[in-house]
């Protein structure tokens, strides 16, 4: 910034902010502008790399910007001209400077983050708490929706992130998509019954005989289930159908029925317990999408960050019945 520096805008000692008040000692445009004389002796225009910088200046613009005289400095018609511009420029580099080292150090901004409802309830609830503790500042909008809904809210621009199942963004190039986790669907009972079995694990055909409390058919999880029973020849006894996910967990908590649901969402519930499926393993994929065409904020760079840790950490916590995703190739 050439320009504001030679007319005597410039930071730390001598400093001039936009309105042309001095700081620390320095040469003053206000005063230049006003016609009032600078004695060379107290400002920095006498200092030989200034002087030079003026007078470079000067050269390429083809004008005098400063009247010099033994008596003081003022500025010509040409500086005048100039000075208006200097301090617009000077306004704008504050400008530009606070707000990036207030998004650096996250003293504000905003992260609009969606996410299943299953995520919702277990995984993005230690996200949203690890991030907020961290970082109390940052506005927080999350939106809890399905995949799909998800993905239209992303396209909208209505979201920065979501957190998805992978099969609804494979084939979406318009977003990036990093693959965070694989879990396995396990049959959860009331911890207040009886086992629903003795062994380690259970079969679909045992599963299909037990009073079971499926999810909407809105969800991917129904979906998942459901093609697994018809691939087997199989159909299920449902006692309960289209409830949501916090819904079928208290459902199966009071000793309704049963339900396949992913691993994570029995973290801190000590209200059910688990048993895995006995082959074919019934999985599904977390995923991370954001839009591709659009760069990040520091704070959505920080929120990627978190959902990265918290996703290492609920692997390691949850164990067999879920690991971390293969980066995509």
């Amino acid at each position: 910034m050439l320009l504001p520096a030679v007319l005597g805008i410039h930071r730390g000692e001598g400093r001039v902010d936009a309105a042309g008040r001095e700081g620390g000692g320095g040469v003053g445009l206000g005063p230049l502008a006003q016609g009032q004389h600078i004695d060379p002796g107290l400002g920095e225009l006498d200092q030989p790399s200034l002087s030079r910088q003026i007078a470079a200046l000067e050269q390429d613009l083809g004008a005098e910007l400063l009247h010099r005289a033994r008596g003081g400095t003022t500025l010509t018609t040409a500086g005048e001209s100039l000075l208006p511009l200097a301090r617009r420029m000077l306004a704008d580099a504050e400008s530009v400077r606070r707000e990036l080292a207030e998004l650096a150090g996250l003293q504000r901004g905003r992260v609009r983050l969606g996410a299943t409802p299953s995520l919702c309830i277990s995984f993005v609830a230690e996200v949203l708490s690890a991030f907020h503790a961290a970082h109390p500042t940052i506005e927080l909008h999350p939106s809890e929706q399905g995949s799909r809904r998800l993905l239209d809210e992303l396209a909208r621009g209505e979201l920065d992130l979501a957190l998805i199942n992978t099969s609804e963004a494979t084939a979406v190039e318009r977003f990036t998509v990093t693959p965070l986790l694989v879990e396995e669907l396990v049959l959860i009972s009331s911890a207040g019954r009886p086992p629903v079995t003795t062994g380690n694990t259970i079969s679909l055909e045992a599963i299909a005989e037990l009073p079971q409390v499926v999810f909407s058919a809105t969800y991917e999880l129904r979906s998942t289930t459901d093609a697994a029973f018809h691939a087997a020849g199989l159909t299920p006894t449902v006692v309960l159908e289209g409830a949501e996910m916090d819904a079928v967990l208290r459902f199966v908590e009071r000793e309704l029925g049963v339900a396949i649901v992913p691993a994570m969402v029995l973290i801190d519930r000590p209200g059910l317990r688990s048993v895995r499926l006995d082959g074919p393993t019934l999985t599904r994929s977390i995923t991370l999408v954001r839009p591709a065409d659009v760069a990040s904020t520091a704070a959505v760079a920080v929120m990627q960050r978190t959902i990265a840790a918290t996703a290492t950490a609920f692997a390691a916590r949850v164990g067999s019945t879920m690991r971390l995703a293969e980066p995509r190739a």
